[in-house]
Order: C-alpha cells, then sequence, then structure tokens
C-alpha cells in the first residue's frame, strides 16, 4: 500500500506537515480573535500544539499520501462576534494561507543557509517550502469550503455573493473531483512550480 520512499517522507514530510497545518489553523485563531471572536480561543484551537488541530480523515489522507498533503480541523467563526463581519471574513481567511508563504520563505533561509553544510536540515527546509507553498496556493482556490472560496465571497457584489452561495453547496463535490482526478493540479502546478523553484534558487 505504501510507497518504498514511505519511511522517509514520514521522517521528513510528516513533521514538516504537521506544523505547516498547525501554524495555517492558528493564524485563523489569531486572527478571528483580533477582529472581536474569541470562538476558537475557547475552544482551544488558539494554540500551536497540533493536537488541537488533528483532524482524523484528513490525517489518516496525510498517511495515505506518504505525508505530501492532508488538512486539519476548520477554525470555528461566529460571525456575529466579528467587528465589521466583511473584513473580518476576508483577512482570517486570508491569514492562513498567508502563514504558509510566510513560512515558505522562513524555510528557504533556512534551505539558503544550510545547503552544503548540513544536508539534513536542508532537506527539511526544502520539504518545508515544498509543503507550505502547496498549501498556500491550494487554499486559496476559490471552492467552498477553502480559504479563497471566503475571500472571493465577500469581494462579491451582494446579488452575485447570493449565487455564490448557491453555488457553494456543490463546490465541495466539485473540488473532491478535481482533486482525485488530478485536474486542478494542472492550474496549480506551474504557479506552484515557479514559487518553489526560486524559493530555492533553482531559477
Amino acid at each position: 500500500m505504501f510507497g518504498p520512499d514511505f519511511l522517509e517522507h514520514a521522517i521528513v514530510y510528516g513533521p514538516v506537515i504537521l506544523l505547516s497545518l498547525t501554524v495555517h489553523e492558528y493564524f485563523h485563531a489569531w486572527t478571528a480573535y483580533r477582529f472581536g471572536d474569541d470562538t476558537a480561543a475557547r475552544q482551544g484551537r488558539l494554540t500551536l500544539n497540533p493536537l488541537a488541530h488533528l483532524d482524523l480523515f484528513g490525517t489518516i489522507v496525510m498517511v495515505m499520501s506518504q505525508f505530501r498533503f492532508g488538512w486539519a480541523k476548520p477554525v470555528p467563526v461566529n460571525p456575529l462576534n466579528l467587528r465589521n463581519p466583511r473584513v473580518a471574513d476576508i483577512w482570517i481567511s486570508a491569514a492562513g494561507p498567508l502563514a504558509n508563504f510566510g513560512m515558505a520563505l522562513i524555510w528557504a533561509m533556512i534551505f539558503r543557509v544550510t545547503l552544503g553544510m548540513s544536508d539534513g536540515l536542508a532537506r527539511y527546509a526544502q520539504a518545508g517550502v515544498e509543503i507550505n507553498v502547496i498549501l498556500g496556493f491550494f487554499n486559496l482556490v476559490p471552492l467552498f469550503p477553502l480559504d479563497g472560496s471566503h475571500i472571493l465571497r465577500n469581494l462579491l457584489p451582494r446579488d452575485l455573493r447570493l449565487a455564490f452561495d448557491r453555488f457553494s453547496n456543490f463546490a465541495p463535490y466539485i473540488l473532491m473531483l478535481l482533486v482525485f482526478t488530478r485536474t486542478l493540479w494542472v492550474v496549480l502546478g506551474p504557479p506552484v512550480y515557479v514559487a518553489i523553484s526560486f524559493l530555492l534558487g533553482n531559477f
């Protein structure tokens, strides 16, 4: 069931993806708190403890994909508690992908410093760049329940928001179809490859 590289991926990619997902969800919770909603904080999600964010099915997918992909539990947000809910929702949603892109930059700096000095650390840093770039771009896809759908919805005029909400009822099924047929990666592949190559100094 698992490829010959499973153990290596588990050792290298496992800790990196757990950290990446944890930071992603933490910044959703932190941004919601800053905009006045303490729902996530009261549920113990305003933490960098990975156990607070793990999703059972997302973890299974993580293992099945040899720690290349996975997801955590969505951070709960009560819009009634938010100051300026539309603006707040945009920033809360964007916080996760932005955190991943920020982590990709940090990992890229570590990679460039350690390359040729510590192959082991450089390997972790490379994995950190790859995973965070993929997570950042993937979560910006404007299909519910991904962060990009919340950002797009709040940027649309009211009449289009209503139509978008109706479309969102079917969006998860469309998303699963695009993922499992790998059609989504045809679109995301080029920008992901360019971003990773740039950060790792391959250009």
